[in-house]
């Protein structure tokens, strides 16, 4: 047998062995299912048009959307900023509107309450001239049980300020998440708030009902959509709420309702 014949039967032996020897690969686990972004329609519904939002997208006007409230609009337990409800409120928007300038401002400060909120309104929201204003607001009051009667008074109060400076007004009211919900008083704080939207002819985005709908009816765990504090939100839930959001917008800014005299500021 000659050398060169040696050497390759030996290669050949190697390589048997080497394909013997090696591990067997192991086929990575499919990652886990996301989670349908969904809700029922009468939960994501806002009951009064966007006048002012409508009348400027038709007439090819920029629009500012002001955000203001606490953590869970600066966007705490997002990786991102850009992850954060206001910033995917803007791209859901840009999506559905293309040819609209939309401008989504962020004013949201960890620990608020309704106090510190109403005490920055004039510099940091309404100076802003928005559009339209969401309000995200009673999850601290709750979270440090302080009484609701005074956080009523504010949130009508401010309601009636961001009303009386011409902007749509849509209410938010706190997340369904493991801390929340183990306040007593948080189902009361939710009711204040929807029967201050009310009293008040203003939009509500019933997130609390949302949140509350993919974990009952949806058997969504929390880990999917809530941060490991087990009160944030985390990049799924504020992008399914953007968009909700988002959808919500547009449907009440496209009802035919506007009157004839109506004018963009």
């Amino acid at each position: 047998m000659s050398a060169i014949s040696c050497l390759v039967r030996s290669c050949a032996a190697l390589t048997v062995l080497i394909a013997v020897a090696a591990p067997v690969p192991v086929l990575a686990q499919a990652a886990a299912p996301v989670a349908a972004c969904t809700a029922p329609a009468d939960l994501v519904r806002l009951d009064y048009p966007l006048r002012r939002f409508a009348q400027r997208l038709a007439g090819g006007l920029p629009l500012t959307i002001v955000a203001v409230g606490s953590s869970s609009t600066a966007g705490a337990g997002a990786s991102t900023p850009a992850m954060s409800y206001p910033s995917r409120l803007a791209v859901e928007l840009k999506t559905l509107f293309p040819r609209a300038t939309i401008n989504v401002i962020n004013r949201g400060i960890g620990g608020e309450t309704a106090k510190e909120m109403l005490a920055r309104f004039d510099d940091e929201v309404i100076a802003e001239k928005p559009d339209v204003v969401v309000w995200q607001v009673g999850s601290n009051s709750v979270l440090r049980d302080q009484p609701l009667a005074p956080a009523g008074a504010m949130i009508r109060d401010g309601v009636r300020r961001l009303k009386a400076s011409g902007a749509d007004v849509i209410l938010m009211n706190p997340q369904y998440a493991p801390k929340v919900i183990a306040k007593h008083d948080i189902e009361l704080m939710v009711d204040l708030i929807g029967h201050a939207a009310k009293e008040a002819s203003v939009d509500l985005f019933q997130r609390f009902a949302v949140m509350r709908y993919w974990r009952l009816t949806e058997n969504i765990p929390f880990e999917t959509f809530v941060s490991p504090d087990e009160l944030h939100m985390n990049d799924w839930s504020y992008g399914c709420v953007a968009k909700l959001l988002a959808g919500a917008i547009a449907d009440a800014a496209q009802r035919p309702t506007l009157t004839a005299g109506a004018k963009a500021r």
